[in-house]
């Protein structure tokens, strides 16, 4: 079966798809990284609401990532991009605005994917901030070092630290998340692979060139992480030995 695709498909002259699936991939690795630099974020804000904050605030921080963590990704990108719409009209109507009333693929799916890597980045957050020794805290506190320093200089290095193999966890989940943003339109890698595939006839031979884009994604971006916790690591290494 190999031996009848004509390779050329995937090339990058005027007959190909190469050109367009490479721009598709950028879309989605930069709706990915929105995304989770979102999550990141609100991930922080809500590890802090739930270690830091008041009761209400532990309840509120609780009460949101039940939510975001129980409902389908696929439901949050339809309610942020066809609710979002429906608001938008609704809100330029009652204003006397004409329409129509459109919302950004792009910005609809990152803002829905973003809000739910939240609810998963702040576990990992919060289990890097218990994961740090009490005695490093509570020396630091008795060298007179104040909240914001304690926090800039012990907290969040070594939570930093702890937490970049499941950041890097999280990166991944929101690169296969960001397929489910084709429903919103937005020319991405799984939009521009299924438009391929309806186009040539040839679905088998398109949605494996597509599994093969993602797996050259998560598998650069495993080796970027990994760098960078190494990186991060160099100083703990060479205390050990």
């Amino acid at each position: 079966m190999l031996t009848q695709i004509d390779w050329q498909l995937i090339g990058f002259g005027d007959e190909g798809w190469g050109g367009v699936l490479l721009s598709a991939a950028t879309v989605t690795v930069t709706v990915s990284l929105c995304a989770w630099l979102l999550g990141a974020v609100l991930g922080s804000l809500l590890c802090w609401m739930q270690i830091a904050g008041s009761r209400w605030q532990q309840r509120l921080a609780a009460g949101y990532i039940t939510v975001f963590r129980g409902v389908p990704e696929l439901l949050v990108i339809y309610l942020f991009y066809f609710g979002g719409r429906q608001v938008l009209s609704s809100v330029g109507t009652a204003l006397g605005m004409q329409g129509p009333f459109e919302v950004n693929g792009f910005i609809a799916g990152a803002i829905a994917i973003g809000l739910i890597s939240g609810a998963y980045q702040s576990g990992v957050f919060r289990g890097a901030f218990y994961a740090i020794p009490r005695g490093t805290l509570e020396a630091a506190t008795v060298t007179g070092m104040g909240r914001l320093m304690l926090f800039r200089r012990m907290i969040v290095p070594q939570a930093l630290r702890t937490a970049l193999p499941g950041m890097g966890n999280q990166w991944q989940s929101v690169i296969k998340e960001s397929a489910l943003v084709s429903v919103t339109g937005l020319v991405e890698t799984m939009n521009q692979i299924s438009t391929a595939a309806n186009s040539t006839q040839m679905s088998f031979f398109f949605y494996s060139v597509g599994a093969v884009i993602y797996l050259i994604i998560t598998t650069c971006s495993d080796w970027v992480f990994r760098a960078v916790e190494k990186f991060a690591m160099r100083g703990q290494q060479r205390a050990n030995v």
